[in-house]
């Protein structure tokens, strides 16, 4: 058995043993009947288009980030720019040199997921390839320095004036910690969650593969807290506070005709999260959010489809009072064209893996 077909066996005995890296739908099919039962409850296969009127779709499938990016207050998210697709490189070179960008920078597709087509960019060259090689619209945004990611579920009745937490997940990003012998790959290789991203970091990243990093020195191998990018996901939900509550519920009453969904944050310490101050969002998602806190993995399978159908639940209840106010549903014609429209999007992202 050679190199190559060993990792491969290791990989897929971590993923059968480990429910959390399981594929999206072995995880979801056991609960679909609750979400068709609520579907025909709404007398609609797409009502969660009514749970936040202000993002298209909802926020469920297909939604633009420049779309969502003008919803944020302004001075909240990292400095950013937006690029159709086949737009000239060295355009975008030029326009990031006029808004003063500096290195590191982060590519992102326009519409995307799972961390799908995100890059680290550490220089000109890789600016521009990055913009070459994007089969569709991306933004470019500075990399935001704070050492500390959470992602925070909140929702609000449209009835109600105050708003709720329902979950917090922390990040812990893939790291390895040097001994001053072994190489990155290596050290990865200790590491069940590392293991998982060798593929990956074997296309995009060689040259961090081969490092040796100093003993004791930790090196952030995957600068992104994205799930199927390595990160380590942790249930914070018991660190939930009343004053981060008054801060996400202040904050998310500014962005229009918002009700449900899940904020990625970066920030510097909890004190100032908690107080607002010193934090930036990353992304707001809609009605797609998962309560990702599920993924900890001291969670067992049975609490993760009891909180996804909690919050199936809140979406719903959500939803169907904001139809009652006059926002519509999707129809029949309009969910089908954002079906087809997020396969041919996902397309799109897979081709974008291939960025080197």
């Amino acid at each position: 058995m050679n190199g190559d077909t060993r990792l491969r066996s290791r990989i897929c005995l971590i993923r059968l043993l480990h429910w959390e890296y399981w594929s999206f739908h072995l995880i979801y099919l056991p609960i679909y009947p609750i979400w068709l039962f609520l579907c025909l409850r709404a007398r609609s296969l797409f009502f969660f288009a009514a749970s936040n009127p202000g993002i298209r779709n909802g926020g469920f499938l297909s939604e633009s980030k420049q779309e969502i990016y003008d919803l944020i207050p302004q001075g909240l998210q990292p400095k950013t720019l937006f690029f159709k697709s086949g737009e000239d490189p060295q355009t975008v070179m030029d326009r990031l040199r006029a808004g003063l960008f500096h290195f590191p920078l982060i590519g992102k597709p326009n519409i995307g997921g799972r961390g799908r087509g995100v890059r680290k960019l550490l220089t000109e060259e890789e600016v521009k390839l990055y913009a070459a090689k994007s089969g569709m619209d991306f933004h470019i945004q500075e990399f935001v320095s704070h050492e500390q990611e959470l992602g925070i579920f909140y929702y609000r009745f449209p009835d109600q004036q105050q708003g709720r937490i329902s979950g917090i997940v922390g990040k812990e990003f893939l790291t390895v910690t040097g001994d001053g012998q072994s190489s990155v790959r290596e050290l990865l290789m200790l590491n069940p969650r590392g293991i998982l991203q060798l593929p990956a970091l074997d296309k995009n990243s060689r040259g961090l593969l081969m490092k040796v990093p100093a003993k004791k020195e930790v090196l952030t191998v995957v600068p992104y807290g994205n799930h199927a990018r390595g990160a380590k996901f942790l249930d914070d939900s018991d660190r939930l506070t009343q004053e981060l509550s008054q801060t996400i519920d202040s904050l998310c009453a500014r962005i229009p005709d918002f009700y449900y969904g899940r904020l990625d944050i970066r920030y510097r310490n909890r004190t100032l999260l908690d107080a607002g101050r010193d934090f930036v969002i990353l992304e707001v998602n809609g009605a797609g959010s998962e309560p990702t806190h599920i993924y900890d993995p001291r969670h067992s399978l049975f609490f993760a489809w009891k909180e996804i159908v909690r919050h199936w639940i809140i979406l719903f209840k959500i939803s169907r009072t904001n139809h009652r106010r006059g926002y519509p549903y999707l129809s029949f014609s309009e969910g089908l064209r954002m079906l087809r429209e997020d396969r041919l999007y996902s397309k799109q992202l897979e081709l974008m893996k291939n960025i080197e």
